[in-house]
Parts: C-alpha cells; sequence; structure tokens
C-alpha cells in the first residue's frame, strides 16, 4: 500500500507495540502529529511542558516497563531540548527512541529556521542515529532504531526526520518485529568463573543495573543463596534484592554503608555483575579490590577491564550467564566470612532520630510505612537521592528510577509521569512517589502542569534545606566552608506554587505532620507536593572522599 511517510511512521510504532508517545509539537512535525491524531486510538501522545521533561517522561516509562521509550519533537530547538534527556538514558542503558523533525532535505545545511545538526549533536550520547533523507528507507530504519535501542547494552537511538520525507509517499509492507538477538555467553569463560567462585573462602557479589535489565534477578539470587555469597548493590540496581535479605549487605560506594565497603576491601574474589566499577563505587581503581581476584560478568565487552583490572570475565547476556553458571557453582558455606561481616555491622553509621525536626531518614521512614511495598520511587539527583538509595526498604525491581551516570537534576517529575502512565493511575494499587529536593524540584517544576493536566496522581516530596545540600556539604568537608553560590536563599513557598498550578500542596516542619500531609496525599487523584523543612547542616553519611578507599570513610 501507499503511504505518506508520516503515516509510515505510525505504522512502525503500532508493529512495535509502541501504545505510548511523550513530546511536543511544532513546525516541522505536524504531518507526524496529524497521522497520530489520526491513530488516537492506538497511540496515545502526551504533551509535557518541556521536551526534556518529555524526554524524561520516556526514560521513566522505558526504566519501569522495559518497552522502550519514545518521545518526538520538532526541529532546532526543540530537538536540542532533548539533549540532557538522552544523555542521562545512554548513561543509565535504558532503552530510548527520539524522533526529531527537521527541516526539509532541500534547507538542510542553508542555515534555515530551526535547523540543527542533530544527528551531529547527539552522536556521543546514542547507540546509534539516523537522519533519514529518503521516504523508502523509512520504515526499515526505524525497525533498525527500534532494535539496536533493545539489543545488547540497551541504550537510546534517534532518528531525524526531513519534513518532506514524512509529507512524500511510497509503498508501505508491515513486517513483524524481530526479538533482540540473545548474546550469549561462551561456556569456557562460564566454567572458568565457576571454578574462581568455588575456590573463594571471602567472596563478595557485586552487581548492578544489568542484572535489572536482563531481568536476571531470580537468577542472582539463586546463586548468592547456592554458594553463600554475600552481595552489595550499585545506585542502579537498588530493588533487585530485598532490604531484608539475609546476604544483602546494601549500596557499596561513596555513600555505601562501612559493612559493603569493607567487604570489598577484604574479598578473597569480587563477582562484579552487569556493572561498571563507576567512580562513585570503585572510587580508587587501583586500590578497589586489592585483596581480591575480580571476575567481571558483562554484556558489554568494552567495559572489562576498563575501569578496574579483570582477572577473569564472562562477557554476554547477565540472565543467560547466571543460567549457565548455577549448574557449575558447588553450594557452599563461608561462616567465618560471614562472622567478619556480622561484626563490620556493629560498625555501620546509624542516623539520630529527632521528635522535634525532620530528619531525612525519618522521612523515608514514614514513606515506606504508609505508601507500603508496592510503592515506586523516583529521585532527582543531590542528598535527597542518597538518602533515598541508602533508607528506603527496597523490595522490587524497576520500582527506584533515578539518574545515576549523568546525575541530572530535574530528572525526577517527567520521569514519575512517565512512571505513572506506565503503571495506571490507582494510587492506592501502586503509590509513585517522587522524592526531590528544593535545589533540584526548581529545574523542572514546570512539569506539574502535565500532571495536572493528566490527573496522575504522584506524590512529591520535597526536601527543603534552602541550600544545594551536596554542594555545599562538599564545600564543608574539602573547602573550608567557603559556601560558593550554593546558598541561594530562594523564598519560593512550595504549597502556594502547587495550588497556583492546580496540584494540592502541603508544608510539614514535624514528623507528625508529614505522615498526615503524606497520608492525605495517599488519598488524592491528582498531583500532591510536600514541603518537608529540614535542617541545612544534614548530611549524606557515610561518605568516602573521591579518590579514597573505605580507610578513609567519613562516619561524622
Amino acid at each position: 500500500m501507499i503511504l505518506k511517510g508520516a503515516e509510515i511512521i505510525t505504522q512502525v510504532l503500532i508493529e512495535e507495540g509502541v501504545d505510548t508517545v511523550f513530546g511536543y509539537p511544532g513546525g516541522s512535525v505536524l504531518d507526524l502529529y496529524d497521522a497520530l491524531y489520526m491513530h488516537r486510538d492506538q497511540i496515545t501522545h502526551y504533551i509535557t511542558a518541556h521536551e526534556q521533561g518529555a524526554s524524561h517522561a520516556a526514560d521513566g516509562y522505558a526504566r519501569a516497563t522495559g518497552k522502550t521509550g519514545v518521545v518526538i519533537s520538532t526541529s532546532g530547538p526543540g530537538a536540542t531540548n532533548l539533549v540532557t534527556g538522552i544523555a542521562t538514558a545512554y548513561m543509565d542503558s535504558v532503552p530510548l527512541v527520539a524522533l526529531t523533525g527537521n527541516v526539509s532535505t532541500s534547507l538542510i545545511g542553508r542555515d534555515s529556521f530551526q535547523e540543527v545538526f542533530i544527528t551531529g549533536i547527539t552522536m556521543p550520547i546514542t547507540k546509534h542515529n539516523f537522519i533519514v533523507r529518503r521516504v523508502e528507507d523509512l520504515a526499515d530504519t526505524l525497525r533498525k532504531a527500534f532494535a539496536i535501542a533493545q539489543e545488547g547494552r540497551k541504550g537510546p537511538v534517534l532518528v531525524d526526520l526531513p519534513k518532506d520525507v514524512m509529507q512524500n509517499s511510497c509503498e508501505f509492507t508491515p513486517k513483524t518485529p524481530v526479538a533482540p538477538k540473545l548474546h550469549e555467553a561462551e561456556e569456557s569463560a562460564v566454567a572458568a568463573a565457576a571454578a574462581l567462585i568455588n575456590e573463594s573462602k571471602r567472596p563478595l557479589l557485586y552487581f548492578g543495573g544489568g542484572v535489572q535489565q536482563s531481568g536476571a534477578g531470580e537468577e542472582l539470587r539463586a546463586l548468592i543463596e547456592k554458594a553463600d555469597i554475600p552481595a552489595c548493590y550499585t545506585l542502579m540496581a537498588a530493588g533487585v534484592l530485598g532490604y531484608g535479605e539475609r546476604n544483602n549487605l546494601g549500596l557499596l560506594g561513596m555513600h555505601g554503608c562501612f559493612t559493603s565497603n569493607k567487604a570489598a576491601d577484604q574479598a578473597d574474589l569480587i563477582l562484579a555483575v552487569g556493572t561498571r566499577f563507576s567512580d562513585r563505587v570503585a572510587l580508587n581503581t587501583q586500590k578497589f579490590g586489592r585483596n581480591a581476584k575480580i571476575l567481571h560478568m558483562d554484556i558489554d565487552p568494552s567495559e572489562v577491564g576498563k575501569n578496574v583490572r579483570a582477572d577473569a570475565s564472562v562477557v554476554g547476556d547477565i540472565k543467560d550467564a547466571l543460567t549457565k553458571l548455577l549448574p557449575l557453582v558447588s553450594p557452599a558455606v563461608h561462616e567465618e566470612w560471614h562472622e567478619a561481616i556480622d561484626e563490620w555491622k556493629k560498625q555501620d553509621y546509624t542516623p539520630t532520630d529527632s521528635e522535634t525536626t525532620l530528619k531525612p531518614h525519618q522521612v523515608i521512614g514514614a514513606i515506606c510505612d504508609i505508601a507500603g511495598e508496592n510503592a515506586l520511587y523516583v529521585t532527582d539527583v543531590g542528598q535527597h537521592q542518597m538518602w533515598a538509595a541508602q533508607y528506603i526498604r527496597h523490595t522490587q525491581p524497576r520500582h527506584f528510577l533515578t539518574s545515576g551516570g549523568l546525575g541530572t537534576m530535574g530528572y525526577g517529575y517527567g520521569a514519575s509521569i512517565g512512571a505513572r502512565i506506565a503503571t495506571g493511575k490507582d494510587n492506592r494499587a501502586m503509590p509513585v512517589v517522587h522524592i526531590t529536593s528544593d535545589g533540584s524540584f526548581h529545574m523542572n517544576m514546570n512539569e506539574a502542569c502535565t500532571a495536572v493536566s493528566y490527573n496522575l496522581p504522584i506524590i512529591s516530596v520535597i526536601m527543603n534545606n534552602a541550600v544545594l545540600g551536596m554542594v555545599r556539604q562538599w564545600q564543608t568537608v574539602f573547602y573550608g566552608k567557603r559556601y560558593s553560590a550554593s546558598e541561594p536563599e530562594r523564598k519560593t513557598d512550595f504549597a502556594k506554587v502547587a495550588e497556583g498550578f492546580g496540584a494540592k500542596g502541603y508544608r510539614c516542619t514535624t514528623l507528625e505532620e508529614f505522615r498526615a500531609a503524606f497520608a492525605e496525599a495517599m488519598k488524592q487523584t491528582g498531583p500532591v507536593w510536600i514541603e518537608c523543612v529540614i535542617d541545612r547542616e544534614e548530611r549524606v553519611l557515610p561518605m568516602i572522599p573521591a579518590g579514597g578507599t573505605v580507610d578513609d570513610i567519613i562516619m561524622n
């Protein structure tokens, strides 16, 4: 059948199982938006306040579901507004397809109105990107984009669409999507890995977001239980293991607990699974795991040996690798190792409660009590992000969404919108709780109008210390308390601003007030903001300085 390019795009989206897209219209994509209108019964489009919010919404949708998120923008500033969101997805290996409009092919390179070389701009922050210059190439290019986004190490793909390509017509032949190719682990490498595990007396399993992306949580748990391996995780893997599981030591790295970091220092084998030894975990790459052999399992061969030496490696899909590994691993009990770990646990940092002021750990504890185990949490970036990672009682994968690699302030509200749409609008069945701060929330609070327009029950908990908390913490510890540009002294009344947007707003100064406000928020069918006034001297502890080791840990 003969179809216009814009109609071909919608047909391929439907082929790929896409029923939800986020975006913002403009001149170069009007033909696509017209086609989306004609298929509004099959594809629901959500317009955000800003294209960055749309990209974060598509990201949050992808993280919450495992599906590929789709975002659309017009050319020029619309496309460049996606850049931060695309980079966020790239750094955290989130499958995303960005469709950007462009000027007609005859105008490209002429400095036309709202023309920008978006494929050049995004080349370093996408798995791949395309510019389609012929309508005949459109369908297969889009299919390739979806395949690339999901295959191997997942990530964002951009497709640039000149206006005339969407207006021109050609023959369109429907196709059935091809499942992403499985990157299988080599059996010889798996056997060598099993031998290392079986020989170990003090093993530690350190896992990251790759476990979650491959859906390998059960296989990971089976390995931990069979070989009796204590485990710790990165920010991107919170929830893969439940907080109460015996072998779950907790978060590793700069703001991880003392026990996890000490175990990494004393282990004789570190089994790194679906993780990349980022500088927030391996703060000193020469000393990280200094007493251990390093066994690295990852789908991306370029990560092996990149940051930390690897004595052995298994390259391939994590679920496949762990499935092959399990029968080869001998049952084990490591009593002496657990005894040492239990002693270290006595030295873990414990925050102090207060009856008169709001403490971040008590706020998060109250959220967990009221929201329940099925809640999905989204954070922005800063102190509140680390408090959330430390104190949320994580129990489920894909229920903690945060910008780990890029560290994007302003990520949270857009991602909350995507996650809320992905999981439905029943706040009782699955609350979506957005934990943020005054610094991060000011970045993209304009997305409140999106949440209100679509009546999305998102609870935003705003930890307001009236400073840029993490910046100020570093200035306190490392810069002699010279608070340069970290105390903006904003006077925003969040409760009133919420009401101005059409949302509910509360302000709390005590734990009792917060519990009451959050309980009320759980009953609402639309967005709620809860401002929590906290002391600017609150710090994220423990903390290992950049370049340091567990020997340098700051506990008070």
